[in-house]
């Protein structure tokens, strides 16, 4: 991604506790298809960290968060991996790719 804008995207999400190691589990063995459609459509350096209590951080880079969403919510593997995903998270309404809501960014050292 050199000399494109790049946003960075930094958000939150609570994990049930009792959910956590078979979240974990989950996220060892993602599906192929499911990198290979995030990586498609723009998500990049896309990272997850997980907390012992349920925080969960998520960070990407991307040319464009909204699109890259949108992009990514009309693949049919996005549909079916939210489906699995969504009752492993706390205060969730709907799928826990709608619940991902960008913090702001106060400070970043290239």
């Amino acid at each position: 991604m050199k000399g494109v804008s790049v946003q960075r995207v930094c958000f939150l999400l609570k994990v049930r506790p009792e959910r956590l190691a078979e979240y974990r589990d989950r996220h060892r063995e993602v599906w192929p298809e499911m990198r290979d459609a995030l990586a498609r459509t723009g998500w990049h350096n896309y990272s997850l960290f997980l907390k012992d209590d349920g925080l969960l951080v998520g960070y990407l880079e991307t040319e464009d968060f909204e699109a890259a969403k949108k992009a990514m919510a009309e693949t049919e593997v996005n549909a079916r991996w939210q489906a699995e995903m969504a009752p492993f998270f706390e205060s969730l309404d709907g799928r826990p790719d709608e619940g991902m809501h960008p913090l702001d960014e106060v400070f970043h050292l290239d």
